[in-house]
């Protein structure tokens, strides 16, 4: 009996299953660990200035958050990113913090995060994705949702920020593992979980 062999070789279909694999993470289907930071540029902040990646060129590490005003997971976590932010710069600032809001809703456009940001005070950048380009290019799911960026831009952590989203029973703290990790300049243990929040708001794309 005459076996069909495979018109396809095995470092080719090797190769093919890599690539599949390399397209995404395990919980965010758009970026992978490894991954080049995907570029964003004069994003307005509620400081009123416009907020490009390269602005932050001397920062070490880069935490991106994907947040809003409107959800409560997100709102629970304000204080602990305002408390992060300052914990970098009582560490020499070779950290950068930034908030990137791509909802389209009344009450997460920019003047209600203005108000929102003076309001709590916050001590990082809270940007606007009016084009939710940026949110759709760094595969962000959930507000709040976390990725962590290396010196070279790389991506080394994707996910939540710890492992209890109201803060009272925190016993895994995720995000600030993976910061400390790549200040020193090597690889989080835990590189991906999985991002708890509301859903980002996105406008369905017209074809």
């Amino acid at each position: 009996m005459n076996m069909i062999r495979s018109s396809y070789s095995p470092v080719l279909v090797a190769l093919l299953l890599l690539a599949v694999a390399a397209s995404a993470g395990t919980y965010n289907k758009q970026l992978s660990i490894g991954d080049a930071a995907p570029n964003w540029k004069n994003l307005e902040g509620t400081d009123g200035k416009k907020h490009s990646l390269a602005d932050l060129a001397d920062k070490d590490v880069i935490v991106v958050c994907f947040t809003c005003n409107t959800c409560p997971y997100a709102v629970d976590y304000e204080d602990r990113l305002i408390a992060l932010a300052k914990k970098f710069a009582a560490e020499g600032n070779r950290c950068a913090l930034v908030a990137i809001n791509a909802n389209k809703v009344k009450d997460d456009l920019l003047p209600a995060m203005q108000e929102r940001a003076k309001a709590k005070g916050f001590n990082f950048p809270y940007l606007q994705d009016e084009t939710q380009q940026v949110a759709r290019s760094y595969g962000a799911t959930f507000t709040p949702e976390f990725v962590v960026l290396n010196k070279t831009r790389k991506v080394v952590y994707l996910g939540a920020m710890d492992d209890s989203p109201d803060g009272k029973n925190v016993t895994k703290r995720y995000l600030e593992d993976a910061i400390s990790a790549a200040l020193a300049g090597r690889p989080p243990t835990i590189t991906e979980t999985p991002a708890v929040g509301c859903a980002v708001r996105y406008v369905k794309e017209r074809k």
